[in-house]
């Protein structure tokens, strides 16, 4: 893992590393850390591991940080640690009046525009499960949404047949 760390141009977040390695990763990067194999460094309200030597961490930090100021970044509802209170309301207050599908479907299109790692950041910011936002962002790019219905067919809780008096 480490060295997934030292090859990144821009370091790497938790998150972008168990989406490729769809493995967790957080106690092997905190024994790296403590080992002195790579460091991390706060950015964000998140940690950015990077390699150990100072210099290739100062050229990964500004990498990362020239990322976020790519057209569409800046404005993306994942990096949440520079929105406002009141831009957060709004989007939560949004958030709350779609339907379940609605929902889904808007996660995965804020995940399409971050791309790697999206699923994560979206799901930490929208308070959600990965693989809801994961299957947003799937439904989304196959086109495959029905609009007429939240639920497919034979979904949902079963129907309550009423017994007759006795």
């Amino acid at each position: 893992m480490d060295t997934f760390v030292h090859q990144a141009p821009a370091g790497c977040l938790a998150a972008e590393l168990e989406e490729f390695l769809h493995v967790p990763v957080k106690k092997p990067l905190l024994q790296l850390v403590r080992q002195d194999r790579i460091t991390r460094q706060e950015f964000l309200h998140l940690y950015l591991y990077c390699a150990s030597d100072r210099q290739q961490r100062r050229q990964r930090l500004l990498a990362r940080q020239a990322r976020l100021e790519q057209p569409g970044m800046a404005s993306s509802v994942a990096s949440h640690a520079e929105i406002s209170d009141e831009l957060r309301a709004a989007i939560i207050f949004f958030w709350s009046s779609l339907d379940e599908q609605q929902r889904r479907l808007y996660a995965g299109l804020e995940s399409l525009k971050l791309g790697r790692g999206g699923d994560h950041q979206i799901a930490e910011f929208l308070q959600l499960d990965p693989h809801t936002v994961a299957k947003g962002r799937r439904q989304l790019v196959a086109q495959d949404v029905e609009v007429d219905r939240v639920r497919k067919l034979g979904r949902g809780r079963k129907p309550v047949e009423k017994n007759p008096p006795k």
